[in-house]
C-alpha cells in the first residue's frame, strides 16, 4: 500500500460496516449511495483487501473487514472529541507554583477574577521549591525575591509580613511544621527562636491554623492569611526577619501568550490587593 487511506474514507467504512449496507450509511452521513459504493471499492483496491461480501441483503464484512473494523473501533469517538474541541476549545491550563499560604489565599479568591467560561484555568502546583520556569515546569511563579535570570520577567506585587497569632493572649507554646518538611524561613525562625516551646507539629499549614484556633499553641503566619481566620488574634509584633517583597515571575516569552497573560493579570490583581 503506497499511501494510507484517508480518515474520511476509513470513517465511511465504519459507517457502512455498522449499518450493514450503503443505504444506512447514506442516511447517517448524508453522502449518496453511488458515492459510498465508489469509495468502498476504491478503499478495497487501495488496501489490497476484500472488506465486504456484497449481496442482496447488504454489505457483510469479510474476515479481513472484521479485522480492519476492530482496529478502527475508536475512530468515531476520536472524531467526535476532535469536533467538540474545534468547536469549543478546552480552557488552557496555566500552572502556578506558590507556597501553601499564598496558594490557599488565591484559591479562596479565584472566583473574583475567573469564570468557568474563561479560556484559561489555573492549575496550582503548590510548592516551596523553585520550579524551573525556564524549562516550563510551571508557567507562573510566586517568589520571595526578584528573579535574576535574564529570561524571567518579574513584577513586585506586595510586601509580605509575618507575626505570631493565637486564640488568646493566655496561650503559651507553639505549633510548627514538621522538621521533615521544607525548611522555609518561617519554619526556621520558629525552631531557632522557640524550639524548646514547640508543643506539637503538623505536616500542613492548614492543620497548624486549626491547632492554633483550638488553643493548642501559637502559630507564625503571614498577616494577610491571618486576617481571613476567625478565632485568631495577633499576639506579637511583626517579625522583621521574615518580611519580604513578593514577586510574580514568568518566562519572558510565555508572558505574551494570551491565556498566560490573562492569568498573570488576574493573579496580580489578587496579590496586589491583599489586606
Amino acid at each position: 500500500m503506497e499511501q494510507l487511506p484517508s480518515l474520511d474514507d476509513l470513517s465511511l467504512f465504519v459507517d457502512v460496516a455498522r449499518e450493514g449496507g450503503l443505504a444506512g450509511a447514506a442516511r447517517r452521513t448524508g453522502a449518496t449511495v453511488p458515492t459510498i459504493s465508489r469509495k468502498m471499492t476504491a478503499l478495497e483496491r487501495q488496501m489490497g483487501r476484500k472488506l465486504f461480501e456484497r449481496g442482496p441483503r447488504g454489505y457483510a464484512l469479510t474476515a479481513e473487514g472484521r479485522a480492519v473494523l476492530e482496529q478502527l473501533q475508536d475512530l468515531k469517538d476520536v472524531q467526535a472529541r476532535l469536533m467538540r474541541s474545534l468547536g469549543q476549545p478546552d480552557a488552557v491550563r496555566v500552572r502556578v507554583t506558590a507556597g501553601a499560604w499564598t496558594a490557599s489565599y488565591l484559591a479562596r479568591r479565584l472566583a473574583q477574577v475567573w469564570d468557568k467560561d474563561d479560556p484559561w484555568r489555573l492549575e496550582f502546583v503548590e510548592s516551596t521549591r523553585m520550579l524551573d520556569i525556564a524549562r516550563r515546569d510551571a508557567d507562573i511563579g510566586i517568589r520571595s525575591r526578584r528573579p535574576d535570570q535574564p529570561w524571567l520577567a518579574g513584577r513586585r506585587t506586595s510586601k509580605v509580613e509575618f507575626a505570631v497569632y493565637a486564640a488568646s493572649d493566655d496561650v503559651r507554646g507553639f505549633v510548627a511544621l514538621s522538621a521533615d518538611g521544607p525548611l522555609t524561613p518561617s519554619v526556621r525562625w520558629v525552631r531557632e527562636q522557640h524550639g524548646a516551646e514547640i508543643i506539637t507539629t503538623a505536616c500542613e499549614e492548614g492543620t497548624l491554623v486549626d491547632l492554633a484556633v483550638a488553643g493548642v499553641g501559637r502559630v507564625v503566619m503571614p498577616t494577610f492569611v491571618a486576617k481571613d481566620v476567625q478565632g485568631l488574634k495577633q499576639v506579637g509584633p511583626i517579625i522583621p526577619e521574615l518580611s519580604h517583597d513578593e514577586w510574580l515571575v514568568c518566562h519572558h516569552e510565555a508572558r505574551h501568550d494570551p491565556p498566560i497573560r490573562a492569568a498573570l493579570e488576574a493573579v496580580a490583581s489578587l496579590l496586589t490587593s491583599k489586606p
